[in-house]
């Protein structure tokens, strides 16, 4: 008898290609511990809420109002409710057409559109137009269309940082196009060589793979980097002279927790050079409701904003995305919200001010507390988080552990942090989930649990790793470099 279309054999094999090391091997095993009852703490993905992050007040009270809108006609909403949150609600209801169980226009509601042009022209200082914005279930999900607009088969090569938020190879596969890696220097703190970039683009077209667009992620995913104003240059210049569309993954864009590299967008960047680059480059900016202070991943908001794209080609895009209807419709309020939120002087600025910036300052100093934690262990080094939500420490393992990894049918990365895992309860990713070079170790983490419990988990860190390292080195000892 024939396979059945859905027995494994006969799936579409860019599925069986497609890996996601976020949630992977090391993700289902430390579900089996917790429900076996053991503690976890699933500093795998970047999830705040998941980690004890609070939501902020505001744009929770406005959404609440806007999916209860009977709330609004009780004569007591007023004793509950601020009324900025209260105007706001009715605000955005206005905007609806059957209030947030209705379809939107497939792009976005239009008037959550123009709030976020007038955030990119207050950051850029250029403006922005509402037709070339589209929200999206998350930023992801804009990832996806946006790659699935551009590859067109096997010979369609995207060039993606190594290492790399693994959204990026699980799509090209899964869309069947060719990634084309460009390595980031860890002794450089994860910086970007345009050579590098050269290099990479030569070999693939030497393969005959036609690359067509290259990724950045800024702060960068997994490895917190901050990209300079000059490093952008260099990288418009060169899609400029390659002819390739830029996609800017800017989703951590307020996290940054250092003074000396402030976040700037590509966009940005690429105006200031003006023509003809401003008029020629295209590129494609995406940012969401899930990180930052906000940390609303459940609630899937995101956007994305076209820069010298072709009528026909958003044309396109729009038909792509009115086959899905409409992307959900609180999320588009609270993209509304954060492009847009309290002003000084309105009843729940200070309120807000408090504790977005909370959250941040704690952030920041977590970001410390685990780069200190991580380098003050043995044959584990570590560059700061500049920015982004993650650590990605190297893990120095000796050759009996990549033995003892071998003898196990593990990659010497995943045997480390299953046994982390184990010993600790703490879940992460090995850094082979996000490309690395060859025979050098990682793993990533985020910086998201509590700052009063930090201390505990890098201690526990510390000791497992270091009793794991006293395990599997010879007497000779080894050293770090």
């Amino acid at each position: 008898m024939p396979p059945k279309p859905l027995d494994y054999e006969s799936i579409n094999e860019n599925v069986k290609k497609a890996q996601y090391a976020v949630r992977g091997e090391l993700y289902l095993r430390a579900s089996e511990l917790q429900k076996e009852g053991k503690k976890i703490i699933f500093t795998n993905v970047g999830n705040p809420h998941a980690l004890g992050q609070k939501p902020l007040t505001f744009p929770r009270q406005v959404v609440a109002l806007c999916q209860a809108p009977f709330l609004l006609d009780d004569p007591n909403v007023g004793l509950l409710f601020p009324a900025d949150a209260i105007a706001r609600a009715k605000h955005y209801l206005s905007l609806t057409t059957g209030g947030l169980g209705a379809y939107s226009d497939s792009r976005g509601l239009p008037g959550i559109r123009k709030e976020v042009a007038q955030f990119i022209q207050r950051r850029d200082g250029y403006p922005s137009d509402p037709e070339l914005i589209y929200l999206t279930d998350g930023a992801s999900k804009g990832v996806m269309q946006i790659l699935n607009t551009i590859i067109g088969g096997q010979g369609d090569g995207i060039l993606v940082p190594v290492p790399q938020y693994p959204l990026y190879s699980a799509t090209i596969a899964l869309l069947g196009g060719s990634l084309v890696p460009y390595y980031l220097e860890e002794t450089a703190n994860w910086g970007l060589d345009v050579n590098e970039l050269r290099q990479s683009v030569r070999q693939a077209r030497y393969k005959g793979i036609n690359v067509k667009a290259m990724v950045i992620i800024n702060p960068g995913n997994p490895t917190g980097q901050c990209l300079s104003e000059a490093n952008l240059r260099e990288v418009l210049q060169f899609c400029y002279q390659e002819n390739l569309v830029l996609l800017g993954d800017e989703v951590y864009q307020q996290n940054i927790y250092q003074d000396e590299r402030p976040f700037i967008s590509a966009r940005k960047v690429l105006l200031d050079m003006g023509p003809p680059m401003s008029r020629e480059v295209q590129l494609v900016s995406f940012h969401t409701v899930s990180k930052g202070y906000w940390g609303e991943c459940g609630q899937r908001g995101g956007y994305f904003e076209m820069t010298n794209i072709p009528p026909e080609t958003v044309d396109e895009i729009y038909k792509v995305a009115s086959i899905s209807l409409s992307p959900n419709a609180p999320a588009q309020i609270f993209m509304g919200l954060m492009v847009n939120p309290p002003k000084p002087g309105d009843i729940s600025y200070d309120q807000y001010l408090r504790e977005s910036q909370g959250i941040l300052e704690s952030l920041r100093r977590r970001a410390r507390i685990m780069t200190d934690g991580f380098n003050s262990c043995r044959n584990v080094v570590c560059n700061f988080t500049e920015g982004a939500m993650y650590s990605f420490p190297q893990i120095r393992l000796p050759p009996r552990a990549i033995e003892a990894a071998k003898q196990a049918g593990k990659v010497p990365d995943v045997f480390y942090c299953l046994k982390l895992l184990e010993a600790t309860g703490i879940s992460t990713v090995p850094g082979s989930g996000f490309g690395q070079k060859e025979g050098v170790f990682h793993l990533r983490t985020t910086i998201l649990p509590a700052e009063e419990d930090m201390p505990a988990i890098m201690a526990s860190f510390k000791k497992f790793n270091d009793e794991f390292m006293e395990q599997y080195e010879d007497y000779r000892g080894y050293s770090r470099m």
